[in-house]
């Protein structure tokens, strides 16, 4: 494994940005410091073609114009918390609102929108960020690492994190998929290994049910194809397609996506409770990296994480991170062909 490094471009502020590859054999992946951002990750398909399977762009002033987080370390809090508010030890916290009432991803300056420290720690990528106690309106001073590595057939990401106050804290990687490299994703086939969801209200927030998917357009405990009935019910229609948490009970693989078109598979394997499964309904036409032309259903993500507003239903697996405590977590993209 090797890692190299070149200018990507620089901030309004004239700070330089860095585009950093790692390579492993006939797969690699670049990252930008800009958002630890996942920027381009090549794979080989069944005739053993270079493939990029993430969507991206060339310069860092369409990152900072990013709306849709594509590649995105995402924080402190991945996706939405209801009218971005919480009670931690007795005490309410406000969070920005950037998603209409709501919180989302963070807030108006998230990770994502930060330039982080990157370094080559033994041939892995390693980023670090530090979020001061009051970032976005969440408590502690919050020291993050995110650890980029090509091995065993796939990409792992690595999250650790401490805060010297008792925090919130919900990662996650905004990388949108297409197998095929371009076009549409809707022919592509999704399994995921979970028999339930969190139904979502009219923000997009979770209702706090645990739903079965059977016998709903949720039901991917066997391959279908991603656009199979994508308006097949009400967690579908009216968002457009998919934008909802499965509740995880297998996570080696939890997902698996295939592509009848150049037989390249992706698994995902996580150690986190759920995965948001985003199918790009809001993605506006604009243009990629390379000339890519990009919009609606143009690529789908798989984004581990604990579930939506969690902080907001005790019930729910916890994402309350406590001072001095060490938050560890994986999640690894493997690739085959077929």
């Amino acid at each position: 494994m090797s890692i190299s490094k070149k200018l990507f471009g620089k901030m309004p502020c004239g700070k330089e940005v860095y585009c950093w590859t790692i390579t492993n054999g006939n797969m690699s992946a670049d990252i930008i410091d800009y958002g630890a951002t996942l920027r381009s990750l090549i794979v080989p398909d069944k005739n053993g073609n270079p493939t990029d399977v993430v969507l991206g762009y060339d310069t860092v002033e369409e990152y900072i114009n990013n709306d849709g987080y594509i590649g995105a370390t995402v924080g402190r809090f991945a996706n939405r918390i209801c009218k971005g508010k919480f009670t931690l030890n007795g005490k309410e916290y406000t969070l920005a609102t950037n998603d209409g009432p709501n919180h989302l991803h963070g807030g108006n300056i998230g990770y994502d929108k930060m330039v982080w420290d990157i370094k080559d720690e033994d041939g892995e990528l390693a980023c670090y960020l530090t979020s001061p106690d009051g970032d976005e309106g969440y408590p502690g001073t919050l020291e993050m690492k995110v650890t980029y590595a090509l091995k065993d057939g796939g990409l792992s990401i690595h999250y650790e994190a401490a805060s010297d106050k008792d925090t919130i804290f919900n990662p996650t990687n905004h990388a949108y998929f297409n197998l095929d490299g371009e076009g549409k994703i809707n022919e592509q086939y999704l399994k995921i290994n979970a028999d339930y969801f969190t139904p979502n209200d009219a923000d997009c927030l979770p209702t706090g049910e645990l739903k079965a998917v059977e016998g709903t357009s949720m039901d991917f405990k066997d391959f279908h194809t991603i656009a199979e009935r994508a308006d097949m019910d009400e967690y579908v229609k009216p968002y457009g397609g998919y934008d909802v948490n499965f509740v995880l009970n297998v996570k080696s693989p939890a997902c698996e996506v295939y592509s009848d078109k150049n037989g390249i598979v992706m698994q995902v394997e996580t150690t986190e409770p759920g995965v948001q499964l985003y199918t790009g309904n809001g993605t506006s036409d604009r243009l990629g990296k390379n000339g890519a032309q990009y919009g609606w259903r143009s690529a789908f993500c798989l984004e581990t994480q604990h579930y939506p507003d969690c902080i907001n239903h005790p019930e729910w697996p916890s994402c309350i991170l406590k001072a001095g405590i060490k938050f560890d977590s994986t999640t690894v993209y493997k690739f085959k062909t077929k």
